[in-house]
């Protein structure tokens, strides 16, 4: 049996083998955030003189990316880049997902929606039938905390701040359990529209383009057709 931590190795090699034939001198790569993406990093150094640079989801994926050798851009001088890589807090077969774990779901979507296609790479703990499970982050400004929390609660969901956090950004993290995801992209539009919200952990309007997922079995590729 594998441990979870051996899963998350396997999949952040096979990002790195799936993304590579993709990759040029003149490449940049969007890479995310997370003890998955961390892996990928790692494994992605060897090969660091296949393409030119990376952009950067969070100050901790640059200073990792950057410790390695691997060039970090400025997102605002990038126009578009080919792939995305990432992790994901749940999964569906739809490849809509669930981030902001580590609270980096701003920046994650911001680089991502910069990128032709996001690669999601997850051990098979993260895929699910619904989304829902995995507590719901929502970055907010903080004067508007309460404000996006009685509207959240007015969903039906139970807002919690994430103690002692503070974005990136300077924003303040609500963990939301008990919401009904019944139309992943309809909620995230919903949420991101509150006065305050900076950006909610739902990727559905924009879901990955192809998932990675490593189970006992090995590394399965998932294209949205089901699991």
């Amino acid at each position: 049996m594998y441990t979870q931590s051996e899963l998350k190795q396997q999949v952040a090699q096979a990002a790195v083998d799936y993304v590579l034939p993709f990759l040029t001198p003149d490449s940049i790569l969007g890479v995310g955030t997370g003890s998955t993406v961390d892996l990928f990093i790692d494994a992605l150094a060897a090969h660091k003189h296949a393409f030119k640079a990376a952009a950067s989801s969070s100050e901790r994926s640059t200073a990792r990316l950057q410790g390695l050798g691997i060039e970090v851009q400025d997102l605002n001088t990038i126009e578009r880049m080919d792939w995305y890589v990432d992790g994901a807090d749940e999964i569906d077969a739809a490849l809509n997902m669930t981030k902001g774990g580590g609270g980096a779901l701003t920046r994650e979507k911001i680089v991502a929606s910069v990128s032709d296609k996001f690669l999601c790479i997850v051990d098979d703990s993260k895929l699910v039938e619904r989304l829902g499970a995995f507590p719901l982050p929502v970055e907010v400004i903080p004067m508007a905390k309460n404000a996006v929390a009685r509207q959240l609660r007015a969903l039906g969901g139970n807002p919690v701040e994430r103690t002692g956090f503070v974005t990136d950004n300077g924003g303040l993290i609500l963990d939301v359990s008990g919401l009904s995801i019944e139309d992943p992209a309809a909620l995230e539009a919903r949420i991101n529209n509150m006065p305050g919200v900076v950006c909610c952990g739902l990727f559905a309007i924009a879901p990955a383009s192809v998932a990675l997922i490593a189970g006992q079995q090995g590394v399965r590729t998932l294209s949205g057709n089901g699991f």
